[in-house]
């Protein structure tokens, strides 16, 4: 679909006037080209007009948002007046009945019956008006969530047409606009950098109130029942950025921003969470993480807010095998950032530090001693290991929760950056200090060069569940993970993307979600987890608008081509199971539209079909750079294509068919980790095979041993029969030895080969069978 009917269709009507007149921008391009050549005055006034349009739409952006706060301001006050006034009626009433409950009442005589029916009716009453005021605010802030949400879309959907007509006009008038608009127009107005992350935590913060009646739930930490009794579950997702509003809006739907200060306005300052990790040059921390190792550690330093932060953890992660019966822990401690330094170093200890805590009883003597230990630990490891800083990370953190309440936790970090930290190559970074002075949390960090640095280009979501043995999640959390929004990538982990990336001529071994990173994760629409305005709302308008589930379906399609452009590859075709209620319309008309999109794919097939077969001839396992994946890391691949229609990015070409990849092709000269469990049994099983070859290698032996011991001493048939068997049962024990020592080093090493022996059985009865036949052979000639 072109870009300028993709604009008019998901655009809200009430605030067309704002939106980009790409139409109009395209008229002007084809209009002059169409009188004369293309020269500096077009460019000019093109320029002028371009200029004008950013200027309307930054500005209504603008307007909009100091519309919204004031909005939520106003709203704000409200709640806070009528949940006042909710707390000063019930304690009227309280009040009330203790008095009816001491006597009658002198107003109303002998018939004290008839006053507490008078004041219960009273009562009843404003509880009612209140409850339809809660009711009525509820919807109202519904509206406000809308409005963000179209107001995100808005931004989105502008800067999107701002680059297609920037993209147009140098295709078609061989001046080059680009780089110039970006830094001198763009960055100048950057309205589609505005996160929304003020509004929406005010929002949050207000729509639970709401939704509580000005009581907020307290969430129980133990969740409803016995710990032992729990399943705990987190996976981690990817989100794309035109998706990021959304998702926001959806969750704080159900759960609240976690603030720790819901007295102090919200600052950016306060969602940025930084992290050094450390390793040594071998990066042996790096491949215990990727390989998943018993024991394996990751060692990091962690601060929130700016570089200004005197308050730093020391942070320990240890990976436990589920074989253990042991969970997974993350352990810290706190220190001051003067003494980080010298800690590293091995000049300062935290015994002193840890002690005063315990002597002015801030701590339990367990958590003492606990915290002492790691210490300890972390700073051993930090030395033996020659440990150093290698990676930092940066990103801002949206969590949601209730507060103390573990069942659902949901946190969302984006404009995630991994930026290096080593001196490995010659170049002073961190330095002597324990990371790098350079940089704080002024993300994009443009002062890096960009082999310093890694942007992720998507927001990572992780959702923690604890749930109770059979329990189902809550039905909008199921919604979620399973919509458009998001998809999932199981056992991401921002250190090891940043040491895979950053090092890539220290590092073989690279975790199987890289090779995917090209793909794109967008996704047609679903009705879940859509944000809708309320049915009986009059604040909203009859016309389709973003917020709808029409209008969203077709803005957050793939995206799509304009006239006189090409796809560059990145349209691919997709649909639901029921498309006839997705898209709203008969079904007739639906399965016409299929049938349409086959006979394109179909031709598409047809034209790539050689391109397709060269690939799958690349796409053959090997052991130097290919690996297949299965399970978790088949499932968090991107989206592939069916048996005839895969394209190179890994997107579906056939209508109706999305599957998951089985396997992945790794750049030249790397390996793909590919997850792997190792528990005790398969060394036991390792070793059971081995003692069963070995003891039927000690009967064939017997056989050989018996045949000679009670033939004829000048029977030579005999002597050969016997030296058969018996050389085929050494020749069994060497093979025995052989293939334990290869299991056993590979199940060290966690690689995820065929421990399957195809050859050695067969060969083993083929031998038998030979020395037998050999040694029927031979009696058959002796007889003749």
């Amino acid at each position: 679909m072109k870009f300028g009917a993709v604009i008019k269709d998901a655009l809200y009507q009430d605030w067309q006037a704002s939106y980009i007149d790409y139409g109009g921008l395209k008229r002007f391009i084809k209009d002059r080209q169409a009188k004369k050549q293309w020269d500096d005055a077009d460019e000019a006034e093109f320029i002028k007009a371009l200029e004008s349009e950013l200027e309307k739409v930054a500005k209504f952006q603008e307007t909009k948002i100091a519309e919204l706060t004031e909005k939520i301001d106003n709203y704000e006050d409200e709640v806070k007046n009528l949940i006042a006034l909710s707390g000063e009626s019930k304690r009227r009433e309280s009040s009330s009945g203790n008095d009816n409950g001491e006597g009658p009442s002198a107003e109303h005589g002998d018939d004290p019956e008839g006053a507490e029916a008078t004041d219960d009716s009273m009562s009843d009453t404003s509880d009612d008006e209140f409850e339809d005021r809660f009711v009525d605010l509820e919807e109202d802030l519904a509206n406000v969530i809308a409005d963000v949400h179209d107001l995100g879309h808005f931004s989105h959907l502008n800067y999107t047409g701002f680059i297609k007509i920037v993209k147009k006009h140098d295709k078609r008038t061989g001046f080059t606009l680009k780089g110039q608009f970006m830094r001198d127009f763009l960055e100048k107005r950057p309205f589609y950098k505005e996160s929304f992350d003020a509004i929406i935590v005010q929002l949050s913060r207000l729509y639970n109130l709401v939704r509580t009646r000005g009581n907020p739930v307290q969430g129980d930490a133990s969740a409803g029942g016995n710990q032992s009794a729990f399943v705990r579950q987190t996976t981690k997702y990817w989100v794309h950025p035109d998706n990021y509003v959304q998702l926001k809006l959806v969750i704080l739907k159900h759960l609240p921003i976690l603030v720790f200060d819901s007295d102090k306005a919200f600052a950016q300052d306060d969602a940025a969470i930084t992290s050094v990790y450390f390793d040594n040059a071998d990066l042996d921390l790096y491949m215990g993480r990727l390989e998943k190792t018993e024991g394996a550690e990751a060692i990091r330093l962690r601060w929130y807010g700016g570089m200004g932060v005197k308050l730093i953890f020391v942070e320990r992660k240890t990976h436990r095998e589920d074989w253990t019966g042991e969970k997974s822990v993350k352990a810290r401690f706190p220190i001051a950032e003067h003494l980080v330094n010298d800690y590293i170093a091995g000049r300062h200890t935290m015994d002193e530090t840890f002690e005063q805590l315990r002597k002015k009883g801030k701590k339990s003597d367990k958590e003492v001693d606990s915290m002492i230990k790691l210490a300890r630990e972390v700073q051993a490891a930090i030395k033996h290991k020659k440990l150093g800083p290698v990676v930092r990370t940066f990103y801002n953190r949206t969590a949601f929760q209730l507060p103390g309440d573990a069942r659902v936790r949901i946190s969302f970090d984006t404009q995630l950056s991994l930026v290096r930290e080593d001196n490995w190559d010659g170049r002073q970074r961190s330095g002597n200090n324990w990371r790098r002075t350079d940089i704080g949390i002024d993300w994009p960090f443009s002062q890096l060069p960009d082999e310093d640095k890694e942007l992720f280009p998507y927001g990572v979501l992780e959702v923690k569940l604890q749930t109770q043995m059979g329990q189902e999640p809550p039905e909008w959390v199921r919604e979620l993970v399973s919509s458009h929004l998001v998809e999932a990538v199981p056992k991401f982990s921002k250190f090891i993307h940043g040491c895979a990336t950053l090092l890539p001529n220290r590092v073989d071994l690279i975790p199987f979600w890289l090779p995917q990173m090209e793909t794109d994760i967008r996704k047609p629409a679903t009705q879940k987890a859509q944000i809708q305005r309320p049915i009986t709302s009059g604040s909203g308008t009859n016309s389709g608008t973003p917020s709808d589930v029409r209008s969203a379906d077709l803005a957050q399609y793939t995206e799509p081509v304009s006239d006189d452009e090409d796809d560059e590859g990145n349209r691919h075709f997709a649909t639901t199971s029921d498309e006839a209620g997705w898209a709203d319309v008969d079904p007739q008309a639906a399965a016409e539209a299929k049938a349409f999109r086959d006979a394109q794919a179909k031709l598409q097939l047809v034209e790539s079909r050689y391109t397709l077969d060269r690939d799958r001839g690349l796409n053959e396992r090997s052991s130097s750079g290919h690996a297949a994946s299965s399970g978790e890391g088949a499932a968090a691949g991107g989206r592939a294509g069916g048996e005839q229609g895969n394209n190179g990015s890994g997107i579906s070409l056939t209508p109706g068919r999305v599957e998951y990849v089985s396997s992945f092709r790794a750049q030249q000269g790397k390996k793909i980790a590919i997850p792997v469990r190792v528990e005790p049994k398969v060394f036991y099983a390792n070793e059971r095979t081995t003692l069963a070859w070995i003891e039927f290698s000690v009967v064939v032996s017997a056989i050989g041993i018996g045949i000679l011991s009670f033939s004829d001493p000048h029977d030579d048939i005999a002597l050969a029969a016997s030296s058969i068997f018996t050389t085929v049962a050494l020749l069994s024990i060497l093979y025995t030895a052989g293939m334990y020592t290869w299991r056993v080093r590979m199940i060290r090493n966690r690689q995820a080969v065929n421990y399957h022996d195809y050859f050695g059985p067969t060969a083993l009865c083929g031998f038998i069978l030979l020395g037998v036949i050999v040694n029927f052979a031979l009696r058959i000639k002796q007889g003749l």
